[in-house]
């Protein structure tokens, strides 16, 4: 496995060099570690005020947990909506996961985000984890009243895994006549089930987000004999007219980067709005592992730009 550390962003080699990988040889106790340190991680903000909340999980399945950020104080004006999905590769992760990005988007942006725990894998296989990120965009819409949310500005968001089903949750929406978006936000976003790309093969070091992490995320995500629908691995999709407009941005070390780089180019050519960025030295979250980088510093204000553009702040 070649190693990609001559090639990485200066400031992010402190925590590449002391990264110990990610251990799914030992799924059971690597979630279990995960949601651990997810838990010690928390902190409250005192601009954000934050709840959880069990909502209907979708027909003949289990409940949906979701995690309500708002800014503390607000008035009854409704607010923008952002949907959340976590990362955690469909296998690890929950709605305390990214706790700080969720707070970040409520005070930089000023809206209200909803971060979803969606079912995991291997204990459950697609479609399951997307059918409960649409169940609780229908859900948002729904209670958007009783939320202080406004209907007409809602948009999905979710960095790797959650990215996937940001983009599908866009399909989803469109092809089911679901509730209008104004932006998805999918992060470099896990979209093909087929990990052919050139950076999929290219990035096999596994201090960092890599192919073999991905070939297992994948097959316990699908398991036994799955087949994917477009849904589950957008990049499998034919049509992508109609969808609403995405920004997004990816490292250059990332696995995923030219799967994302293909369908951001699909998406233009069918007519849809897009804003991409690539970013030379970067692996796979590396905003979320050294949030005070450069580069990372840059994403953020790229982020809260393109939420408060698309929800007219």
């Amino acid at each position: 496995m070649t190693s990609i550390r001559t090639r990485i962003h200066p400031q992010l080699l402190a925590w590449y060099d002391a990264s110990p990988g990610f251990d799914f040889d030992h799924l059971e106790d690597f979630v279990a570690k995960c949601s651990a340190q997810e838990l010690a991680a928390l902190k409250e903000d005192p601009l954000v005020s934050v709840r959880d909340q069990n909502i209907p999980g979708p027909a003949g399945a289990p409940e949906v947990k979701v995690r309500i950020y708002e800014p503390q104080g607000r008035g009854k004006a409704p607010l923008p909506c952002l949907l959340f999905f976590h990362g955690g590769g469909f296998l690890f992760g929950s709605v305390y996961r990214q706790e700080a990005l969720c707070q970040r988007f409520v005070k930089n942006v000023g809206c209200v985000v909803v971060s979803v725990e969606y079912r995991l894998s291997p204990q459950w296989v697609a479609p399951a984890a997307l059918e409960d990120c649409y169940a609780a965009l229908q859900w948002v819409a729904r209670e958007s009243g009783a939320l202080g949310v406004d209907p007409d500005r809602l948009a999905v968001s979710g960095l790797s895994a959650g990215g996937g089903l940001a983009a599908g949750v866009a399909l989803c929406a469109r092809d089911r006549g679901g509730p209008k978006l104004c932006l998805q936000m999918p992060l470099y976003a896990q979209l093909d089930c087929r990990l052919d790309t050139p950076s999929a093969q290219e990035i096999t070091d596994p201090k960092v987000w890599c192919l073999g992490n991905c070939q297992t995320s994948w097959e316990k995500l699908l398991g036994p004999g799955g087949d994917p629908s477009p849904y589950v691995s957008p990049a499998l999709a034919k049509d992508l007219t109609g969808l609403p407009p995405l920004f997004s941005y990816i490292g250059q070390l990332d696995p995923g980067r030219d799967e994302n780089i293909s369908y951001w180019t699909r998406l233009m050519g069918a007519g849809v709005e897009v804003e991409y960025h690539v970013f030379p030295g970067c692996y796979h979250c590396f905003e979320l592992s050294v949030p005070d980088a450069d580069p990372s510093q840059r994403v953020y204000a790229m982020m809260y730009d393109a939420l408060r553009r698309a929800f007219g702040l």
